[in-house]
């Protein structure tokens, strides 16, 4: 499935992986491929991305905490999440 998560500066990651947890207003969830369309708010936590040579870009790599080669955190205070037909989009502040 694909990721994009956009802050009000630019678009932080764009790309292919596995899975995304967010930190949704009434707990952690976790999204995977063919997931049911969603809509939610988030809260002030880690969005999770997990996938097999994911790519971030040099500008935007001291946002990210590398946890191992496949698993990146990217805290943020608040945002929203929608994912359709494969496709997540974090709005991340």
């Amino acid at each position: 499935m694909i990721v994009e998560i956009v802050s009000p500066e630019a678009t932080l990651f764009s790309g292919e992986v596995t899975s995304v947890a967010v930190p949704g207003v009434n707990g952690e969830f976790q999204m995977l491929n063919n997931h049911a369309a969603i809509v939610s708010l988030l809260g002030k936590g880690n969005v999770k991305i997990v996938g097999s040579g994911l790519k971030i870009a040099k500008e935007f790599a001291n946002k990210f905490h590398k946890v191992n080669e496949q698993t990146y955190w990217l805290p943020i205070e608040s945002g929203t999440v929608e994912m359709n037909d494969n496709k997540i989009i974090v709005l991340a502040d």
